[in-house]
């Protein structure tokens, strides 16, 4: 889809070659545990070790996997202390972004993000998780970005590569994703009207909930008084 407000254009065809190197480190990361660049998951995906190296080191800088010499890669662990530390900083990050987008953002871009808003509804009530999951990234990203802070952009980046590997490993109940739509129904209410107290406050609400989903799913894997890595 193509953004108007600009929001993807600016990142041009290294976006894009990003995206598809993550996509097949992702395929790679879900077909074993320990990661080989070896010849037999080149034919897997049919790719030469190039392009799979690559991919695994788009996926290294992003935290999903750990790259070991001479023995290819292993799939990061999740630590309930790495969760507990890192979504508290980006949830108040998240609440800067809110107030400060509620000033910065134009007309073309709130309007894509009401694009991406209804087709995340349509993706809930399809019951689509991959299309729901790429569009609120595309709406926490534009919001993020709206803020028009580089260094809020640049640190919010950085610690949400941390956990974004925590995404995949929990499992969404149909309780909290309802919960998420509603916030979210909340967030495009107060974007509406430029509130950027409102905005704030609920996108760090909607963070610390993402969070609190994220604990118990580390537990149900792991018990509740687990401090230890669990491979996504």
């Amino acid at each position: 889809m193509r953004d108007p407000s600009g929001v993807h254009d600016r990142t041009g065809k290294h976006e894009h070659r990003d995206r598809d190197q993550r996509k097949l480190g992702c395929a790679a990361v879900h077909v074993q545990r320990h990661v080989h660049e070896g010849k037999e998951l080149c034919e897997s995906f049919g790719v030469s070790r190039t392009p799979l190296r690559e991919a695994l080191k788009v996926l290294a800088s992003e935290g999903f996997v750990v790259l070991q010499a001479n023995r290819g890669a292993r799939v990061a662990q999740v630590t309930r202390e790495e969760l507990e530390n890192t979504f508290p900083v980006i949830a108040v990050l998240e609440q800067l972004a809110g107030e400060l987008a509620c000033q910065h953002l134009g007309a073309k871009e709130l309007a894509w993000i009401e694009k991406r808003h209804e087709a995340m509804l349509k993706a809930y009530a399809s019951r689509d998780r991959k299309s729901y999951f790429q569009a609120n990234q595309d709406i926490h990203e534009a919001l993020i970005r709206g803020a028009g802070n580089e260094i809020l952009e640049g640190h919010h980046k950085l610690l949400a590569a941390r956990v974004r590997r925590a995404r995949y490993m929990a499992n969404l109940s149909d309780e909290r994703w309802a919960q998420a739509i509603d916030e979210h129904e909340i967030i495009m209410k107060h974007l509406r009207a430029r509130d950027a107290e409102g905005l704030g406050r609920i996108m760090k609400l909607h963070m610390m909930n993402k969070h609190l989903a994220h604990i118990k799913a580390l537990e149900d894997e792991n018990g509740p008084a687990s401090e230890g890595g669990h491979q996504a």
